[in-house]
């Protein structure tokens, strides 16, 4: 179906109080992110029955308009060339909206502003670590075999896979340095070079740092012995997040002091090495061993809670998660995943998520299957197929919110499916797409009980909202 993309634009922009009132937009995977010079000036009602528009509404300082994956990169396009706007990144509108914000909103946006563009890195990742875990799971397949024991030519396969999946992971400092540093206003290079450094071969490997400690298999712990007087331990961060994101924020804060006073004619000479050091000794020194003990302590609070009460955190999870999704505050679990994968080996965080995300879609499939207006129908099976696949916001803001009652269903299913796996201990070796493919990264015996988790999420909320449209009457619903 095609659309006329610069009539939505010119739409949309009318009902956002015209081109006066748009000061910059953005946009991401499903929305406009737009800075206003007075939101007070939107008409919302008719904004939200703009073709395409799947709901719209004010938070951290920007209005945001969902259109949906695909569809909103047109309607930016065409919405800039409408207005003459210049393009802007996310993080510009965002510094546009900063003063609307408390302290909070600002902390969340830092974690989407450095998370989201290592996200698809991150999701690669994830898929093919699961592909190599099925393939060296034993039973999964074959009773009482692995495909590798079965079939020993898939080895070199198997270990191909294995490189690429563990990449993203091994380098993640470098990652996290590069999109940080980017965010922080320092040199994306030295980002890079400073979360490189934290990973170098010549680091004990952060995953032995607990053997080492313990003195197990004859290791300890290795240190830089400066000058006689001073040691600093000589350990990695492999797969780790809180020391590199601190490190680069210090490290840009370093740069922009320093090129605000270091001539121009030595900057490239001085600059980048004095930031580099300065750096690299803080980093190893003091901001990785209190980031590292700061991130253990938070994985322990979250696994001690799950493990005395995984009934209590798994509703309150799967409760609290969409809403928290219309806020942006979501971003912060990536972290927490990351944290946990590092330190645990796998994370019961994500595999909670997709039951979030699979009961929104189901919400919306059910207003699909009630609904009688063509426009409703249309915008919920997209919608759904959508979510389904792991993004939920056209689902919620263009559907189970507008008819509030699939939205609640879909709470309750994601209550639901999260206490099954909380109680059952379900973890997932990676992030993977936190949708029905979600099954690929979950440790392999748990994947049987996973996929009955996903069965509850998605039935619950469908037969919730279906049960309720058949016995209420109310218009574009059909009544039994």
């Amino acid at each position: 179906m095609s659309h006329d993309y610069s009539t939505i634009a010119r739409e949309v922009l009318e009902h956002l109080g015209g081109r006066d009132n748009l000061e910059q937009a953005a946009h991401c995977v499903t929305r406009l992110r737009l800075a206003l010079k007075d939101p007070s000036r939107v008409n919302g009602s008719a904004l939200n029955q703009v073709d395409l528009v799947k709901g719209s509404f004010f938070t951290g300082g920007l209005f945001q308009v969902v259109i949906g994956p695909g569809e909103v990169e047109k309607v930016y396009a065409a919405l800039r060339e409408l207005t003459g706007l210049a393009a802007a990144t996310i993080a510009d509108v965002k510094k546009k909206g900063a003063d609307k914000t408390n302290a909070m909103q600002r902390l969340v946006r830092v974690f989407s502003d450095v998370f989201m563009p290592i996200l698809p890195a991150l999701i690669i990742a994830g898929l093919l670590m699961g592909v190599n875990n099925l393939m060296g799971a034993k039973g999964m397949f074959i009773e009482g075999q692995t495909l590798l024991q079965a079939y020993p030519n898939l080895d070199g396969l198997w270990s191909l896979i294995n490189l690429m999946a563990n990449t993203s992971f091994v380098f993640l400092p470098a990652l996290v340095g590069w999109s940080a540093a980017k965010r922080f206003g320092g040199s994306e290079i030295l980002g890079i070079v400073l979360g490189l450094m934290l990973v170098h071969p010549d680091l004990l490997n952060a995953w032995n740092y607990g053997k080492a400690v313990a003195g197990l298999d004859g290791q300890s712990l290795p240190y830089f012995d400066i000058f006689g007087w001073f040691q600093i331990e000589k350990v990695g961060y492999q797969g780790q997040i809180l020391p590199i994101l601190m490190a680069a924020y210090v490290m840009s804060v370093i740069e922009k002091w320093l090129r605000a006073r270091v001539p121009n004619a030595i900057q490239l000479l001085v600059v980048p090495i004095t930031t580099i050091v300065v750096t690299g000794v803080l980093a190893l020194a003091i901001i990785g061993p209190v980031t590292r003990h700061l991130g253990i302590l938070i994985t322990e609070g979250m696994v001690t809670l799950f493990d005395l009460a995984p009934m209590v955190g798994g509703a309150l999870f799967g409760l609290l998660y969409a809403p928290l999704v219309i806020t942006g505050m979501h971003h912060m679990f990536l972290a927490v995943d990351l944290q946990l994968i590092s330190t645990q080996g796998g994370t019961f965080i994500w595999p909670m998520i997709v039951m979030s995300n699979l009961a929104q879609g189901s919400a919306a499939l059910a207003v699909f299957y009630t609904s009688r207006n063509a426009r409703d129908k249309s915008m919920a099976s997209t919608s759904a197929i959508s979510a389904y696949f792991g993004i939920t916001e056209p689902a919620m803001f263009g559907v189970n919110l507008r008819f509030k009652f699939p939205f609640y269903a879909a709470l309750l299913g994601s209550a639901l499916g999260s206490v099954f796996l909380s109680l059952n201990k379900v973890q997932a070796s990676a992030i993977g797409v936190g949708g029905l493919p979600g099954f690929i990264s979950i440790v392999p015996q748990s994947i049987a009980v996973f996929v009955t988790g996903m069965v509850i999420a998605m039935v619950v909320p469908f037969v919730l909202t279906c049960g309720l449209s058949m016995k209420i009457v109310r218009p574009g619903y059909r009544v039994a």
